[in-house]
């Protein structure tokens, strides 16, 4: 068997994780890939504490990882879109195959990314980029490949699902957890990607792209935070058995294909709704085996590098026997990809929660379930609670049917115009995944 070289761009959180399962476990990494598997070159700009590299090639310029003749297998873990894009690409053209844990390269550039590997008939692997150490890409690519997906959910950053348990848990303040969860290191400085959604839609968009077989299109995907979420709708939901959860959801249908991301109630009976902490979890549903989970550690140095090195291990396998890797990086032939319109989100249909303060007075109720009624829109279930002592307001909560956004958002607006409604109507999809 050929030994095969690895260049390893970057030693962050990830790099050196990935660095040191290379290192300390390369025996049995080199009995799964059934070949000599050595860490050629490490391309970084600063050293590591956790990471001695004395013994290794190591170049302040990434770019002479791409350049050496030496490596077959490109490790690209520093992060970014910018000079990420251009080191991956340069390492295509170089011949080079690449794995990376880059959501945001994958989510945004993927679809010229692949056309330029198919083309030089190279591998661009990326299980890292999604969920971790959950290996969801593999298991959509490969152990559904019988399937048809018809939907998935999941719960695919961990810092918003930290921030969710906790306010759950103990009753804390959106703002309070978020700053416990950076003092923990589970948050950014800058927590705007994390907890808007945006992680979360880069993530989605790439399973969806895998699950339907169609192209890459981040720039689709419907994106909402948690940020306006309040302890006192955590508490309402699960009065009405359910938790809130951030999830990211894709659904095909005859009219094409829905991407968002948002706050979601689900019934807490469901194996998401249990997901806690910052773990991950992604519900697919198949056509021939039904609804599948896959739950387990979704970031951090070991688990991300686990999918990793996992990516290495796959090529290398083909490598070191001589052959060439396969190179059908979304799961699909290139040429059968299909176009499918994105669903626009007024005609996206759901569940949903409201939270409103009233008038406590006779009519209020019936002046709103006029004005749902008005929209097709009719009543699940109803909360309503009895003022505080001197309070001429209360608060109501009410559980509506299936109802498209569109007709949703217009009875909303008419709700706000009533005179017994103040300071605007809190509103929260609520999702089944029963089909």
């Amino acid at each position: 068997m050929n030994a095969v070289k690895i260049g390893l761009c970057g030693l962050g959180t990830v790099g050196s994780g990935t660095f040191r399962l290379l290192h300390e476990d390369e025996g049995n990494i080199a009995a799964h890939a059934r070949c000599p598997l050595t860490l050629t070159h490490i391309g970084a700009r600063r050293d590591h504490p956790d990471c001695d590299t004395a013994n290794y090639q190591v170049s302040r310029d990434i770019f002479a990882v791409v350049d050496d003749p030496e490596v077959d297998i490109v490790v690209e873990l520093i992060g970014g879109t910018t000079v990420a894009k251009d080191l991956v690409e340069k390492a295509i053209a170089n011949g080079k195959h690449v794995v990376t844990a880059n959501k945001a390269l994958i989510a945004e550039f993927g679809n010229e990314l692949f056309a330029a590997a198919n083309a030089a008939g190279v591998a661009l692997r990326y299980e890292a980029a999604v969920a971790g150490g959950i290996p969801i890409i593999k298991a959509l690519r490969e152990g559904l490949s019988a399937n048809q997906v018809s939907w998935l959910a999941g719960i695919i950053n961990g810092t918003g699902n930290f921030i969710l348990s906790e306010m759950r848990d103990k009753g804390r303040e959106f703002a309070d957890v978020l700053a416990e969860a950076q003092a923990l290191g589970y948050a950014e400085a800058d927590p705007t990607f994390d907890v808007e959604g945006i992680d979360a839609a880069h993530k989605l968009v790439i399973l969806a792209a895998i699950a339907f077989g169609t192209p890459l299109q981040f720039s689709s995907v419907y994106c909402e935070g948690i940020t306006r979420l309040t302890p006192e709708d955590v508490d309402y939901a699960e009065e009405l058995g359910y938790r809130i959860k951030h999830l990211g959801v894709a659904r095909r249908s005859e009219r094409g294909v829905e991407l968002r991301v948002h706050p979601t109630l689900i019934p807490e009976h469901r194996l998401l709704a249990n997901v806690n902490g910052v773990k991950n979890a992604v519900l697919v549903e198949g056509s021939a085996v039904g609804p599948t989970l896959y739950y387990g550690a979704g970031a951090g140095a070991a688990p991300t590098a686990s999918a990793v090195v996992a990516d290495v291990v796959d090529l290398a396998r083909d490598l070191g026997a001589g052959q060439q890797p396969r190179v059908a990086h979304l799961g699909f032939d290139c040429q059968a990809l299909q176009d499918l319109p994105v669903v626009p989100m007024a005609d996206v249909e759901t569940a949903w929660y409201l939270r409103m303060e009233a008038e406590d007075r006779p009519g209020v109720l019936s002046d709103i379930a006029s004005i749902l009624s008005q929209q097709g829109i009719s009543i699940e279930a109803l909360i309503q609670k009895a003022p505080e002592e001197g309070e001429s307001r209360v608060p109501v909560i009410i559980l509506t049917n299936v109802a498209a956004q569109g007709k949703l958002d217009s009875a909303v607006a008419a709700i706000e115009a009533l005179p017994s409604i103040t300071n605007g109507i809190a509103r929260i999809r609520v999702e089944s995944l029963d089909g």
